[in-house]
Protein backbone atom coordinates (compact mmCIF):
# COMPACT_ATOMS: atom_id res chain seq x y z
CA UNK A 1 0.00 0.00 0.00
CA UNK A 2 1.24 3.61 -1.28
CA UNK A 3 -1.56 5.82 -0.49
CA UNK A 4 -4.12 5.81 1.45
CA UNK A 5 -6.56 5.07 -1.62
CA UNK A 6 -5.04 1.92 -1.47
CA UNK A 7 -5.88 1.85 2.37
CA UNK A 8 -9.46 2.54 1.54
CA UNK A 9 -9.74 0.06 -1.00
CA UNK A 10 -8.08 -2.95 0.76
CA UNK A 11 -10.42 -2.32 4.11
CA UNK A 12 -13.22 -2.42 1.74
CA UNK A 13 -11.67 -5.76 0.07
CA UNK A 14 -11.06 -7.28 2.92
CA UNK A 15 -13.68 -6.22 5.72
CA UNK A 16 -16.10 -5.22 3.90
CA UNK A 17 -19.69 -5.33 5.65
CA UNK A 18 -17.83 -4.84 8.88
CA UNK A 19 -18.37 -2.22 11.51
CA UNK A 20 -16.28 1.04 10.47
CA UNK A 21 -17.22 3.82 12.05
CA UNK A 22 -20.30 4.71 14.13
CA UNK A 23 -21.85 7.55 16.25
CA UNK A 24 -24.66 7.22 18.66
CA UNK A 25 -27.44 7.48 15.50
CA UNK A 26 -25.47 6.02 12.19
CA UNK A 27 -22.91 3.15 11.44
CA UNK A 28 -21.05 2.40 8.61
CA UNK A 29 -19.18 -0.30 7.33
CA UNK A 30 -15.67 -0.05 5.16
CA UNK A 31 -17.79 -1.02 2.26
CA UNK A 32 -20.16 1.67 2.91
CA UNK A 33 -17.48 4.46 3.54
CA UNK A 34 -15.63 3.26 0.04
CA UNK A 35 -18.81 3.46 -2.18
CA UNK A 36 -20.01 7.09 -0.53
CA UNK A 37 -16.24 8.23 -0.34
CA UNK A 38 -16.30 7.19 -4.64
CA UNK A 39 -19.60 9.16 -5.18
CA UNK A 40 -18.44 12.31 -3.50
CA UNK A 41 -15.08 12.38 -4.81
CA UNK A 42 -16.94 11.79 -8.81
CA UNK A 43 -18.75 15.00 -7.87
CA UNK A 44 -15.06 16.77 -6.85
CA UNK A 45 -13.72 15.42 -10.31
CA UNK A 46 -16.89 16.46 -12.61
CA UNK A 47 -16.57 20.03 -10.60
CA UNK A 48 -13.00 20.38 -11.87
CA UNK A 49 -11.17 19.46 -8.20
CA UNK A 50 -7.87 17.55 -8.52
CA UNK A 51 -4.52 18.44 -6.28
CA UNK A 52 -6.57 20.84 -4.38
CA UNK A 53 -7.43 21.47 -0.96
CA UNK A 54 -10.85 20.94 0.25
CA UNK A 55 -12.59 22.15 3.85
CA UNK A 56 -14.66 20.14 5.46
CA UNK A 57 -17.65 21.53 6.94
CA UNK A 58 -19.44 19.08 9.41
CA UNK A 59 -20.94 18.20 12.82
CA UNK A 60 -19.04 15.35 14.23
CA UNK A 61 -20.28 12.25 13.31
CA UNK A 62 -19.64 8.81 11.35
CA UNK A 63 -20.75 10.38 8.19
CA UNK A 64 -16.79 12.19 7.89
CA UNK A 65 -14.93 9.62 7.41
CA UNK A 66 -16.93 8.97 4.14
CA UNK A 67 -16.33 12.70 3.26
CA UNK A 68 -12.68 12.36 4.08
CA UNK A 69 -12.51 9.23 1.70
CA UNK A 70 -14.25 11.25 -0.99
CA UNK A 71 -11.25 13.17 -1.02
CA UNK A 72 -8.82 11.48 -0.74
CA UNK A 73 -10.28 9.10 -3.57
CA UNK A 74 -10.36 12.00 -6.20
CA UNK A 75 -6.49 13.08 -5.27
CA UNK A 76 -7.06 16.11 -3.26
CA UNK A 77 -6.45 16.98 -0.06
CA UNK A 78 -9.08 17.97 3.15
CA UNK A 79 -9.14 19.82 6.14
CA UNK A 80 -11.60 19.11 8.74
CA UNK A 81 -13.01 22.53 9.80
CA UNK A 82 -14.13 23.03 13.78
CA UNK A 83 -17.72 23.99 13.30
CA UNK A 84 -17.74 25.47 16.84
CA UNK A 85 -14.39 28.22 16.12
CA UNK A 86 -14.68 31.43 15.51
CA UNK A 87 -15.56 32.49 12.35
CA UNK A 88 -12.75 34.67 12.15
CA UNK A 89 -10.24 32.05 12.81
CA UNK A 90 -12.52 30.00 10.25
CA UNK A 91 -11.81 32.69 7.43
CA UNK A 92 -8.19 33.09 8.15
CA UNK A 93 -7.44 29.23 7.46
CA UNK A 94 -9.46 29.01 4.51
CA UNK A 95 -7.64 32.13 3.45
CA UNK A 96 -4.49 30.29 3.99
CA UNK A 97 -5.60 26.82 2.28
CA UNK A 98 -7.63 29.20 -1.13
CA UNK A 99 -9.63 26.43 -1.38
CA UNK A 100 -12.14 26.32 -4.08
CA UNK A 101 -14.58 24.44 -2.29
CA UNK A 102 -15.96 23.69 1.41
CA UNK A 103 -18.09 20.14 1.46
CA UNK A 104 -20.85 20.38 4.36
CA UNK A 105 -23.65 18.37 5.21
CA UNK A 106 -27.44 20.21 5.91
CA UNK A 107 -26.87 20.32 9.54
CA UNK A 108 -24.20 23.17 9.03
CA UNK A 109 -24.58 24.19 5.77
CA UNK A 110 -26.55 27.69 6.74
CA UNK A 111 -23.75 28.67 9.00
CA UNK A 112 -21.56 27.30 6.28
CA UNK A 113 -22.78 30.12 3.83
CA UNK A 114 -22.82 32.54 6.16
CA UNK A 115 -19.11 32.14 7.35
CA UNK A 116 -17.61 31.09 3.60
CA UNK A 117 -20.18 33.49 1.20
CA UNK A 118 -18.04 33.42 -1.57
CA UNK A 119 -17.01 30.34 -1.38
CA UNK A 120 -18.48 26.90 -3.67
CA UNK A 121 -20.48 24.81 -0.98
CA UNK A 122 -20.86 21.35 -1.69
CA UNK A 123 -23.42 19.67 0.15
CA UNK A 124 -22.62 15.79 1.80
CA UNK A 125 -26.26 14.83 1.05
CA UNK A 126 -26.07 15.79 -2.44
CA UNK A 127 -22.59 14.58 -3.07
CA UNK A 128 -23.54 10.67 -1.98
CA UNK A 129 -25.93 11.03 -4.75
CA UNK A 130 -23.77 11.45 -7.40
CA UNK A 131 -23.36 8.35 -9.98
CA UNK A 132 -19.52 6.99 -9.70
CA UNK A 133 -17.42 7.53 -12.11
CA UNK A 134 -14.80 4.53 -12.33
CA UNK A 135 -12.64 5.60 -15.32
CA UNK A 136 -12.23 9.35 -13.49
CA UNK A 137 -11.35 7.49 -9.95
CA UNK A 138 -8.99 5.41 -11.65
CA UNK A 139 -6.84 7.95 -13.49
CA UNK A 140 -7.12 10.03 -10.01
CA UNK A 141 -5.58 7.14 -8.13
CA UNK A 142 -2.66 6.72 -10.97
CA UNK A 143 -1.49 10.38 -10.51
CA UNK A 144 -1.61 10.21 -6.83
CA UNK A 145 2.15 10.00 -5.41
CA UNK A 146 3.00 8.56 -1.56
CA UNK A 147 4.41 11.95 -1.11
CA UNK A 148 1.98 13.91 -2.07
CA UNK A 149 -0.34 15.67 0.57
CA UNK A 150 -3.24 13.85 2.60
CA UNK A 151 -5.04 16.73 4.53
CA UNK A 152 -3.32 19.39 6.44
CA UNK A 153 -4.17 20.24 10.21
CA UNK A 154 -4.24 23.20 11.66
CA UNK A 155 -3.06 24.41 15.02
CA UNK A 156 -2.76 27.79 16.93
CA UNK A 157 0.38 29.96 16.41
CA UNK A 158 2.23 31.99 18.59
CA UNK A 159 1.09 34.87 16.00
CA UNK A 160 -2.58 34.23 16.54
CA UNK A 161 -2.51 32.83 12.72
CA UNK A 162 -3.36 29.15 12.64
CA UNK A 163 -0.60 26.86 11.04
CA UNK A 164 -1.47 24.42 8.66
CA UNK A 165 0.79 21.11 8.62
CA UNK A 166 1.12 19.47 5.15
CA UNK A 167 0.92 15.62 6.08
CA UNK A 168 1.29 13.01 3.49
CA UNK A 169 -0.44 9.86 2.36
CA UNK A 170 3.31 8.16 3.06
CA UNK A 171 3.38 9.58 6.59
CA UNK A 172 0.13 8.41 7.77
CA UNK A 173 0.72 5.11 6.29
CA UNK A 174 4.36 5.05 8.13
CA UNK A 175 3.10 6.36 11.66
CA UNK A 176 -0.46 4.36 11.43
CA UNK A 177 1.29 1.10 10.30
CA UNK A 178 3.94 1.66 13.64
CA UNK A 179 0.59 2.30 15.73
CA UNK A 180 -1.12 -1.24 14.47
CA UNK A 181 1.86 -3.24 14.54
CA UNK A 182 2.91 -2.15 17.99
CA UNK A 183 -0.26 -2.37 19.52
CA UNK A 184 -2.07 -5.11 17.97
CA UNK A 185 -4.86 -3.36 16.64
CA UNK A 186 -7.17 -5.76 14.71
CA UNK A 187 -10.59 -6.40 13.43
CA UNK A 188 -11.87 -7.61 16.99
CA UNK A 189 -10.47 -3.65 18.45
CA UNK A 190 -13.18 -1.72 19.10
CA UNK A 191 -11.81 2.36 19.60
CA UNK A 192 -13.76 4.71 21.45
CA UNK A 193 -13.05 8.35 19.89
CA UNK A 194 -12.74 11.17 22.23
CA UNK A 195 -10.84 13.33 20.24
CA UNK A 196 -12.41 15.66 17.29
CA UNK A 197 -11.28 15.03 13.69
CA UNK A 198 -9.30 18.33 13.29
CA UNK A 199 -6.99 17.51 16.14
CA UNK A 200 -3.90 14.91 15.25
CA UNK A 201 -4.85 12.74 17.90
CA UNK A 202 -8.00 11.41 15.78
CA UNK A 203 -5.28 10.15 13.29
CA UNK A 204 -4.19 7.41 15.39
CA UNK A 205 -7.55 5.69 15.91
CA UNK A 206 -8.77 6.54 12.41
CA UNK A 207 -6.24 5.73 10.13
CA UNK A 208 -5.85 2.48 12.83
CA UNK A 209 -9.14 1.55 11.97
CA UNK A 210 -8.72 1.37 8.31
CA UNK A 211 -5.66 -0.08 8.12
CA UNK A 212 -6.91 -2.60 10.52
CA UNK A 213 -10.46 -3.48 10.16
CA UNK A 214 -10.83 -2.00 14.00
CA UNK A 215 -14.19 -0.21 14.95
CA UNK A 216 -14.12 3.36 15.06
CA UNK A 217 -17.00 4.64 17.55
CA UNK A 218 -17.66 8.33 17.86
CA UNK A 219 -18.45 9.05 21.62
CA UNK A 220 -21.08 12.10 22.28
CA UNK A 221 -19.29 15.29 24.19
CA UNK A 222 -21.49 15.48 26.16
CA UNK A 223 -21.55 12.36 27.96
CA UNK A 224 -17.87 13.90 28.98
CA UNK A 225 -20.53 16.17 31.26
CA UNK A 226 -22.64 13.53 32.13
CA UNK A 227 -19.58 10.37 32.84
CA UNK A 228 -22.60 7.85 34.18
CA UNK A 229 -23.43 7.78 30.59
CA UNK A 230 -19.99 7.52 28.91
CA UNK A 231 -19.43 4.54 31.19
CA UNK A 232 -22.85 2.79 29.73
CA UNK A 233 -22.03 3.89 26.43
CA UNK A 234 -18.74 2.07 26.41
CA UNK A 235 -19.71 -0.84 27.84
CA UNK A 236 -22.79 -0.80 25.41
CA UNK A 237 -20.45 -0.82 21.86
CA UNK A 238 -17.78 -2.92 24.12
CA UNK A 239 -15.07 -0.52 23.64
CA UNK A 240 -11.67 -1.82 24.05
CA UNK A 241 -9.25 0.96 23.29
CA UNK A 242 -9.28 4.37 24.14
CA UNK A 243 -6.92 7.55 23.05
CA UNK A 244 -7.69 10.41 25.28
CA UNK A 245 -6.38 13.79 26.78
CA UNK A 246 -5.52 13.44 30.27
CA UNK A 247 -8.55 15.83 30.80
CA UNK A 248 -11.02 13.48 30.00
CA UNK A 249 -9.51 10.58 31.41
CA UNK A 250 -9.34 12.96 34.66
CA UNK A 251 -13.24 13.46 34.39
CA UNK A 252 -13.63 10.05 35.23
CA UNK A 253 -11.09 9.96 38.27
CA UNK A 254 -12.51 12.99 39.53
CA UNK A 255 -15.82 11.64 39.68
CA UNK A 256 -14.55 8.52 40.61
CA UNK A 257 -17.17 6.71 38.14
CA UNK A 258 -15.11 3.26 38.04
CA UNK A 259 -16.15 2.64 41.80
CA UNK A 260 -19.27 2.57 40.33
CA UNK A 261 -19.36 0.84 37.44
CA UNK A 262 -16.85 -0.88 35.42
CA UNK A 263 -15.40 -0.39 31.85
CA UNK A 264 -16.11 -4.26 31.47
CA UNK A 265 -13.91 -4.78 27.92
CA UNK A 266 -11.42 -1.89 27.92
CA UNK A 267 -7.86 -3.32 27.43
CA UNK A 268 -6.27 -0.28 26.17
CA UNK A 269 -5.47 2.96 27.56
CA UNK A 270 -3.65 5.64 25.67
CA UNK A 271 -3.03 8.77 26.21
CA UNK A 272 -1.34 12.03 24.63
CA UNK A 273 -2.00 15.92 23.90
CA UNK A 274 -1.09 16.73 27.25
CA UNK A 275 1.01 16.01 30.81
CA UNK A 276 -0.82 12.89 32.35
CA UNK A 277 -1.14 13.92 36.44
CA UNK A 278 0.14 10.50 37.91
CA UNK A 279 -2.82 11.17 40.31
CA UNK A 280 -4.98 10.41 37.33
CA UNK A 281 -2.41 7.69 35.66
CA UNK A 282 -3.01 5.68 39.68
CA UNK A 283 -6.94 6.32 39.60
CA UNK A 284 -6.97 4.26 36.46
CA UNK A 285 -4.37 1.48 36.78
CA UNK A 286 -5.93 0.72 40.05
CA UNK A 287 -9.21 0.59 38.87
CA UNK A 288 -8.00 -1.73 35.94
CA UNK A 289 -5.13 -3.71 36.98
CA UNK A 290 -4.94 -5.86 33.36
CA UNK A 291 -5.17 -2.76 30.99
CA UNK A 292 -2.08 -1.54 29.22
CA UNK A 293 -0.93 2.23 29.70
CA UNK A 294 1.12 4.04 27.11
CA UNK A 295 1.91 7.59 27.02
CA UNK A 296 2.26 8.63 23.38
CA UNK A 297 3.96 11.67 22.79
CA UNK A 298 4.26 13.74 19.79
CA UNK A 299 3.42 17.06 17.74
CA UNK A 300 1.11 17.09 14.94
CA UNK A 301 4.21 17.91 12.88
CA UNK A 302 4.75 14.06 13.13
CA UNK A 303 1.85 13.21 11.96
CA UNK A 304 0.51 12.39 15.78
CA UNK A 305 3.40 10.85 17.61
CA UNK A 306 7.37 10.23 17.83
CA UNK A 307 7.89 8.76 21.37
CA UNK A 308 5.81 6.38 23.42
CA UNK A 309 6.35 4.64 26.92
CA UNK A 310 4.23 1.62 28.22
CA UNK A 311 3.40 1.78 31.81
CA UNK A 312 5.59 -0.67 33.15
CA UNK A 313 6.38 0.10 36.86
CA UNK A 314 4.72 2.18 39.70
CA UNK A 315 5.36 5.73 40.17
CA UNK A 316 4.33 7.80 43.06
CA UNK A 317 2.52 11.58 42.62
CA UNK A 318 5.34 13.76 42.67
CA UNK A 319 6.75 11.46 39.44
CA UNK A 320 7.01 12.55 36.39
CA UNK A 321 5.61 9.85 33.96
CA UNK A 322 8.29 9.03 30.91
CA UNK A 323 7.93 9.73 27.16
CA UNK A 324 9.87 6.91 26.86
CA UNK A 325 11.20 6.11 23.36
CA UNK A 326 11.23 6.48 19.60
CA UNK A 327 8.50 4.67 17.79
CA UNK A 328 10.01 2.52 15.03
CA UNK A 329 10.10 4.47 12.22
CA UNK A 330 11.18 7.75 13.68
CA UNK A 331 14.67 9.03 15.28
CA UNK A 332 14.87 11.54 18.50
CA UNK A 333 17.94 13.70 18.88
CA UNK A 334 18.61 15.78 21.91
CA UNK A 335 20.99 18.34 21.09
CA UNK A 336 21.87 21.36 23.59
CA UNK A 337 22.32 25.29 22.43
CA UNK A 338 25.46 24.64 20.49
CA UNK A 339 23.80 22.01 18.12
CA UNK A 340 25.61 19.04 19.55
CA UNK A 341 24.14 15.40 20.87
CA UNK A 342 22.90 14.82 24.08
CA UNK A 343 23.43 11.24 25.37
CA UNK A 344 24.05 11.31 29.10
CA UNK A 345 21.43 11.25 31.28
CA UNK A 346 20.19 14.53 33.58
CA UNK A 347 20.74 17.14 30.83
CA UNK A 348 18.29 18.78 29.49
CA UNK A 349 18.12 19.57 25.31
CA UNK A 350 15.58 20.00 22.51
CA UNK A 351 14.20 17.45 20.98
CA UNK A 352 14.69 17.32 16.86
CA UNK A 353 12.60 14.32 14.96
CA UNK A 354 13.48 12.62 11.91
CA UNK A 355 12.16 10.01 10.02
CA UNK A 356 8.71 8.75 8.04
CA UNK A 357 6.53 10.42 10.35
CA UNK A 358 8.08 14.14 9.83
CA UNK A 359 5.32 16.42 8.06
CA UNK A 360 6.74 18.62 4.35
CA UNK A 361 6.36 21.43 6.68
CA UNK A 362 3.39 24.30 6.97
CA UNK A 363 1.08 25.18 4.01
CA UNK A 364 1.67 28.37 2.26
CA UNK A 365 3.73 29.31 5.32
CA UNK A 366 7.80 29.64 4.46
CA UNK A 367 8.83 31.77 6.99
CA UNK A 368 7.75 29.25 10.02
CA UNK A 369 8.68 25.86 7.88
CA UNK A 370 11.95 27.29 7.42
CA UNK A 371 12.34 27.91 11.32
CA UNK A 372 11.16 24.10 12.52
CA UNK A 373 11.93 22.19 9.29
CA UNK A 374 15.69 22.95 9.12
CA UNK A 375 18.43 21.06 8.60
CA UNK A 376 19.72 17.54 10.62
CA UNK A 377 22.50 18.73 13.04
CA UNK A 378 24.33 16.14 13.06
CA UNK A 379 24.46 15.66 9.21
CA UNK A 380 26.32 17.85 6.99
CA UNK A 381 27.49 15.88 3.93
CA UNK A 382 23.71 16.01 2.47
CA UNK A 383 20.69 17.64 3.24
CA UNK A 384 18.36 15.99 5.78
CA UNK A 385 15.49 17.49 7.03
CA UNK A 386 14.40 16.96 10.77
CA UNK A 387 11.75 18.68 12.62
CA UNK A 388 12.98 20.88 15.59
CA UNK A 389 10.13 20.62 18.06
CA UNK A 390 10.86 23.17 20.95
CA UNK A 391 10.22 20.60 23.83
CA UNK A 392 12.77 20.12 26.40
CA UNK A 393 13.55 16.91 27.41
CA UNK A 394 16.01 14.80 28.88
CA UNK A 395 17.05 11.10 29.14
CA UNK A 396 16.61 9.49 33.01
CA UNK A 397 19.01 6.74 34.55
CA UNK A 398 16.51 4.05 32.15
CA UNK A 399 17.39 5.85 28.81
CA UNK A 400 14.19 6.92 29.15
CA UNK A 401 13.46 10.53 27.73
CA UNK A 402 11.64 12.70 30.50
CA UNK A 403 9.31 16.07 29.32
CA UNK A 404 10.28 19.22 30.76
CA UNK A 405 7.84 21.68 28.91
CA UNK A 406 8.05 24.00 25.72
CA UNK A 407 11.39 25.73 25.21
CA UNK A 408 9.09 28.93 24.63
CA UNK A 409 7.17 28.14 28.04
CA UNK A 410 10.11 29.10 30.22
CA UNK A 411 10.03 31.49 32.68
CA UNK A 412 12.50 33.51 34.29
CA UNK A 413 11.73 34.48 37.89
CA UNK A 414 14.11 35.74 40.62
CA UNK A 415 17.01 35.27 38.13
CA UNK A 416 16.33 31.42 37.75
CA UNK A 417 14.84 29.51 34.12
CA UNK A 418 11.85 27.65 35.77
CA UNK A 419 9.50 25.16 33.70
CA UNK A 420 5.71 25.52 35.35
CA UNK A 421 5.08 21.93 34.23
CA UNK A 422 7.71 20.95 37.05
CA UNK A 423 5.65 23.07 39.84
CA UNK A 424 2.79 21.51 38.77
CA UNK A 425 3.99 17.93 38.57
CA UNK A 426 4.73 18.30 42.18
CA UNK A 427 1.41 20.35 43.64
CA UNK A 428 -0.64 17.40 41.62
CA UNK A 429 0.28 15.22 44.32
CA UNK A 430 -0.44 17.25 47.37
CA UNK A 431 -3.71 16.27 49.26
CA UNK A 432 -6.35 18.20 48.45
CA UNK A 433 -5.75 19.27 45.27
CA UNK A 434 -7.37 17.99 42.62
CA UNK A 435 -5.75 18.85 39.90
CA UNK A 436 -3.70 22.01 39.37
CA UNK A 437 -2.11 24.72 36.75
CA UNK A 438 0.52 27.23 36.76
CA UNK A 439 0.71 30.48 35.45
CA UNK A 440 3.05 33.23 35.50
CA UNK A 441 2.30 36.99 35.99
CA UNK A 442 5.12 38.74 33.37
CA UNK A 443 4.22 41.96 35.50
CA UNK A 444 3.86 41.43 38.57
CA UNK A 445 6.77 38.78 38.15
CA UNK A 446 4.42 36.40 40.38
CA UNK A 447 3.99 32.33 40.06
CA UNK A 448 0.01 31.81 40.55
CA UNK A 449 -1.12 28.41 40.99
CA UNK A 450 -4.77 27.62 40.27
CA UNK A 451 -5.73 24.38 41.90
CA UNK A 452 -9.63 22.17 42.33
CA UNK A 453 -9.90 21.75 46.29
CA UNK A 454 -11.67 24.08 48.93
CA UNK A 455 -10.26 27.48 50.27
CA UNK A 456 -10.30 26.22 53.74
CA UNK A 457 -7.12 23.71 52.80
CA UNK A 458 -5.52 27.05 50.70
CA UNK A 459 -3.09 27.43 54.15
CA UNK A 460 -1.96 23.54 53.85
CA UNK A 461 -1.56 23.59 50.20
CA UNK A 462 0.76 26.37 50.86
CA UNK A 463 2.89 25.00 53.63
CA UNK A 464 2.98 21.73 51.30
CA UNK A 465 4.46 23.99 48.46
CA UNK A 466 7.20 25.84 50.82
CA UNK A 467 8.09 22.02 52.05
CA UNK A 468 8.37 20.62 48.61
CA UNK A 469 9.69 23.22 46.13
CA UNK A 470 12.49 25.14 45.86
CA UNK A 471 12.18 28.94 47.19
CA UNK A 472 12.33 30.33 44.22
CA UNK A 473 9.62 27.95 42.73
CA UNK A 474 7.18 28.77 45.12
CA UNK A 475 3.90 30.44 43.65
CA UNK A 476 3.26 33.87 45.36
CA UNK A 477 -0.64 33.49 44.84
CA UNK A 478 -3.17 30.78 45.43
CA UNK A 479 -6.70 30.73 43.49
CA UNK A 480 -9.04 27.96 44.25
CA UNK A 481 -11.33 26.91 41.48
CA UNK A 482 -14.05 24.62 40.96
CA UNK A 483 -12.93 23.18 37.83
CA UNK A 484 -10.85 24.03 34.31
CA UNK A 485 -12.27 25.13 31.53
CA UNK A 486 -10.99 22.92 28.03
CA UNK A 487 -10.19 24.13 24.76
CA UNK A 488 -11.77 22.61 21.31
CA UNK A 489 -9.27 19.46 22.03
CA UNK A 490 -10.59 18.71 25.33
CA UNK A 491 -7.55 19.15 26.92
CA UNK A 492 -7.31 22.09 29.69
CA UNK A 493 -7.57 25.90 28.03
CA UNK A 494 -4.31 27.26 29.67
CA UNK A 495 -5.03 30.15 27.69
CA UNK A 496 -8.30 31.47 28.89
CA UNK A 497 -7.15 30.91 32.48
CA UNK A 498 -4.30 33.16 31.59
CA UNK A 499 -6.73 35.70 30.47
CA UNK A 500 -8.70 35.12 33.61
CA UNK A 501 -7.19 34.98 36.43
CA UNK A 502 -3.72 37.11 35.10
CA UNK A 503 -5.39 40.00 31.97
Amino acid sequence: MTTLIDVIDRAAETYKNKTAFTDIGESFSFEEVRTLGRRIASALLQAGVMFRPVAIYMERSAKIPAAMAGVLLSANFYTVLDTESPPERLSKIAETLETPLILCDGAAEERCKEIFPEKTVLSYEKAVLHTSDAARLAEAAKKLLPGDQAFTIFTSGSTGTPKGTVLTHANVIAYCGWFVERFSIGPDTNFGSQTPFYFSMSVSDLFGAWLSGAAYHIIPKSYFAFPARLVHYINERKIDTIYWVPTALGIVARCDLLSFERFRYMKNVFFAGEVMPVKILNYWRGQLPEARFANLFGPTETTDICAYYVVDRDFEESESLPIGAACEGARLIVVDEDGKEIKEAGRLGELYVAGGFVAKGYYRDPVRTAAAFVQNPLISAYPDTVYRTGDLVAYNDRGELLYFGRKDHQIKHLGYRIELGEIETVMNSVEGVGLCVCLYDEQKDEIVLLYEGTDERKRQIMDEAKKRLTAYMVPAKYICVEGFPVNANGKTDKALLKKRYIG
